[in-house]
């Protein structure tokens, strides 16, 4: 009798063994381990597209239960691709300086906001042990599988990568202002000669064709800060022209001094006599007209929410790719009225938000 007593005594401590083991008990053990998330910015602190994004990532994991209280630890990296290390050279600085700080600091998970931190940074940890979610990224993921294996497919990426891709939702955007100007006849769609500017570009093209607008519209690519100027100004005296979308986010002046989108998007706001249709939620607050813009915190808590996934055992290669579900219907009433713009009172009633000054 003792000894089956004894038999079973050590087949039930065997079983508990098995299952501590495999850690099929969820008696939440791992909840002690801490928690290593490394967020990736392209660009520098407070950027207009990146910080909203870092925001949304962390609010989305506070919201899963994922905090510091609860062991979760949080590094972050600016590369400051678009107002500092803008060239090739200095763009490798930051990359090996990112890779260095993400080796040291052994995160479970990188975050790479925007596409910039993807290229540089993640492509060169495909297959490796951390997990990578990215947020904001313009390029097609198929145009980074090109230059490495990295994504098998949007609904089934594989490896060690999932995120979440920034449709533009322009088409929206182009609706809601012939809604607003029922004339309309051509948008003047303006972008720059970087990568991301490319990448926009041919964001717009593919959303355009998939959708259905009821205007004309063209892109123009500006190479520099004079053409730019010399655009815009041109475009206040073009009668088909009803409204600008301005998507050239760094440009240089001929003497090589840069500017990013706080100092392009306010000369704008001065010079231009068109409304202006925002391609961010935020833009509006650096004074333009506004309409359907994409919403960058939003978006981030897309992304956090996958990161969420990841930390609760999920595979990210089996975490499908998202568009950017979200779009924000916002306007700067100030502007509108420098414009002499009335907007209706049914479209303001619908709005998301409606900013009622400009810096």
């Amino acid at each position: 009798m003792k000894s089956m007593i004894r038999h079973i005594l050590i087949q039930g401590l065997f079983i508990i063994f098995l299952f501590l083991s495999f850690g099929l008990f969820n008696v939440n053990a791992s909840s002690d381990v801490p928690r290593r998330i490394f967020i990736l910015h392209s660009y520098e602190a407070g950027h207009i597209c990146g910080q909203p994004q870092h925001n949304g990532v962390i609010a989305a994991l506070e919201k899963a239960g994922f905090n510091k209280k609860e062991g979760l630890e949080i590094e972050t990296y600016y590369m400051d691709t678009k107002r500092k290390n803008n060239t090739p050279k200095l763009m490798m600085v930051q990359t090996r300086k990112a890779l260095k700080k993400i080796r040291s600091f052994s995160p479970q998970v990188l975050v790479t906001l925007d596409d910039n931190a993807f290229r540089t940074v993640a492509l060169d940890l495909v297959d490796s042990p951390v997990s990578i979610v990215f947020s904001g990224m313009n390029n097609q993921p198929e145009h980074y599988n090109q230059i490495k294996p990295c994504i098998d497919s949007r609904s089934h990426p594989g490896h060690n990568i999932t995120g979440v891709y920034e449709k533009l939702h322009i088409v929206d955007a182009i609706r809601v202002h012939t809604k607003l100007f029922p004339g309309l006849k051509k948008i003047r769609i303006f972008v720059d000669p970087s990568r991301t500017g490319q990448a926009i570009s041919k964001q717009i093209k593919i959303e355009i064709k998939e959708g259905s607008i009821a205007c004309d519209w063209e892109v123009k690519v500006t190479r520099n800060w004079e053409e730019y100027q010399t655009e815009i100004l041109a475009t206040n005296i073009d009668s088909d022209v009803g409204a600008i979308y301005p998507a050239a986010l760094l440009l240089r002046d001929r003497k090589g001094k840069t500017y990013t989108a706080p100092e392009i998007l306010a000369w704008t706001v001065q010079n231009s006599k068109k409304p202006e249709i925002a391609l961010n939620y935020a833009f509006t607050y650096l004074g333009l007209f506004g309409g359907a813009a994409v919403d960058f915190y939003s978006m981030g808590c897309q992304a956090g929410q996958m990161v969420a996934r990841i930390l609760r055992g999920e595979d990210p290669g089996n975490i499908p790719i998202e568009d950017a579900r979200r779009y924000a219907l916002v306007f700067n009433i100030k502007r509108a009225e420098q414009l002499g713009i009335k907007i209706p009172s049914d479209i303001l009633m619908a709005a998301d938000e409606v900013v009622l000054d400009s810096p």
